[in-house]
C-alpha cells in the first residue's frame, strides 16, 4: 500500500472510531455524517486539481465531519437546556 494512503485512511478510521465512544445526540450523528460526505466531496475536487483526489477527499472528510460534529453537538445541548424540567 502506498504511504499516501495512510494518513486519510488511518485518519478515517480514528474518527469512526470515536464517533462510537462518546454518546451524541441525534442532531450530532445527523451533522456529523452531512459533514463528512460534504468535506469529502469539496476536498475532492480541490484535491484533483492539484493531482491528489484522494488525499484531499480524506482530510475533507475529516474535516468536515469534525466541523459538523460540534455544529450538531451544540444544536443538542441548546435543546437539552430548553428543556422543561419534569418533576413528578
Amino acid at each position: 500500500m502506498k504511504s499516501t494512503f495512510i494518513i486519510p485512511i488511518s485518519a478515517i478510521v480514528a474518527v469512526t472510531l470515536s464517533s462510537c465512544a462518546v454518546p451524541a445526540g441525534p442532531n450530532t450523528q445527523r451533522c456529523a455524517a452531512t459533514g463528512g460526505l460534504v468535506g469529502a466531496l469539496a476536498g475532492g475536487i480541490i484535491g484533483h486539481q492539484s493531482g491528489r483526489a484522494l488525499e484531499g477527499a480524506g482530510i475533507g472528510a475529516l474535516a468536515g465531519g469534525t466541523a459538523g460534529a460540534l455544529y450538531g453537538n451544540a444544536q443538542d445541548q441548546g435543546q437539552y437546556e430548553r428543556r422543561p424540567a419534569r418533576y413528578y
